[in-house]
């Protein structure tokens, strides 16, 4: 070959250096090193695996055999799901050879991990700060809430493997679990199986919102998310379904999009008062966030005169009370129906708006499968009330399932 084919080749090769790259096939990778065989698993069976495999820079921290084997993280009380958001924290999404260890400031470094891409991490906490000590030669992964549940830091410990500049492979000695996951608490105590709608009709004043979310489903969603990291549900009171604006025309959405309203209610993370009114990054994504794509449906909580503040963008709430606070679940009343702006439009809901007054001006339903607020037949008094979560009845209207 000439050497002016020889100078070509070069350049076709290096000026196109996306033709070199190739899927990244992690569980490979691991293959040679048995004591990672559980943490290759995981990989494998959670998905992460393939995942990844079209990234072309990552750094994945590879827990051995005798750490997981020894943490709550594969115990049948673990759900599915949060195993491998667990394991997506481990890998951090930018190439980190030993000489970028090494040379990391003093403060350390902030790294997004793929749990961060899945827009179910708690404010920025889908990231790890990443830091080294010269003196000692240690380098520490770690959460960056101060306050998240152990265990929230790692060291690493070895090099394994290294493709340059794609992917290096270092080995921790500890599992490292995002916040607002409580693995231990998930182990040592029962399966709560909370009866949501049980919940808030006993606390008496959530009769519309009990009705709504067995009607609707979506209660059996949230029952099935309070493993793992728990939910935070924010729930209107009757007088608050009663205020919407007759301009909301909440009435006349479709049960979907009504699911979507009751989703965009429920935070995927277990949240007690303390941590709303002391919560490091206001804006949360929803469970109607995971349906509908990061950066939509979200919520901005805030501290508003010793209050806890909910505002969508067209709608501001306040927490009025708790109606249930146990680990992995917290309920509490506010003031408002939370309008999401994606639904109702970017305009200020305006509070002296006409109001939505129930049984006084039946509506009717408008198809199959919506919710209607009437009477069907005689109204039921107070002391027919059920509590079994399948028919609920407010003195003053009717929520049903045409």
């Amino acid at each position: 070959m000439s050497i002016i084919s020889h100078f070509t080749l070069l350049i076709i090769l290096f000026s196109n250096p996306t033709t070199l790259t190739t899927a990244v096939n992690i569980t490979r990778l691991l293959s040679p090193y048995p004591d990672l065989s559980d943490f290759s698993s995981l990989l494998s069976t959670t998905t992460v695996a393939a995942d990844i495999t079209q990234r072309t820079s990552l750094t994945l921290l590879a827990v051995p055999n005798s750490v997981l084997r020894a943490s709550p993280l594969t115990h049948r009380l673990t759900s599915s799901s949060s195993i491998a958001d667990v394991i997506r924290y481990h890998v951090l999404l930018q190439f980190l050879s030993l000489r970028d260890l090494h040379h990391l400031p003093r403060s350390g470094k902030l790294v997004t991990t793929l749990f961060q891409t899945t827009g179910r991490a708690v404010n920025n906490f889908g990231y790890v700060n990443v830091t080294y000590d010269d003196g000692t030669n240690i380098t520490v992964v770690k959460s960056p809430a101060a306050y998240s549940q152990q265990p929230n830091n790692a060291t690493v410990t070895s090099l394994i493997t290294v493709l340059p500049y794609n992917v290096s492979i270092y080995t921790v000695d500890s599992l490292i679990v995002p916040y607002g996951f409580d693995l231990l608490a998930s182990e040592t105590r029962p399966p709560l199986g909370l009866n949501i709608s049980k919940a808030l009709i006993d606390g008496h004043n959530f009769n519309v919102a009990a009705s709504m979310l067995t009607a609707s489903g979506v209660v059996s969603e949230f029952e099935g998310d309070e493993g793992g990291a728990g939910i935070t549900l924010f729930v209107p009171t009757d007088d608050a379904f009663a205020d919407i604006p007759m301009s909301a025309n909440f009435q006349s959405l479709p049960a979907d999009k009504k699911a979507d309203v009751l989703r965009f209610h429920v935070l995927h993370s277990y949240y007690p008062l303390g941590s709303l009114q002391s919560i490091v990054n206001p804006v949360q994504p929803t469970l109607a966030t995971e349906d509908k794509g990061a950066g939509s449906f979200t919520l901005n909580i805030s501290r508003v005169n010793g209050s806890v503040a909910i505002n969508t963008g067209i709608v501001q709430a306040t927490v009025t009370q708790t109606v249930f606070d146990q680990n992995p679940v917290a309920i509490f009343g506010i003031s408002r129906v939370l309008l999401p702006k994606e639904i109702f439009g970017k305009n200020a809901v305006v509070g002296d708006a006409p109001k939505m007054k129930g049984a006084e001006s039946p509506m009717e339903s408008s198809g199959p499968g919506d919710y209607s607020m009437g009477v069907n037949g005689p109204a039921l008094s107070p002391e027919e009330m059920r509590s079994d979560g399948t028919t609920v009845v407010r003195s003053r209207y009717v929520w049903t399932l045409n």
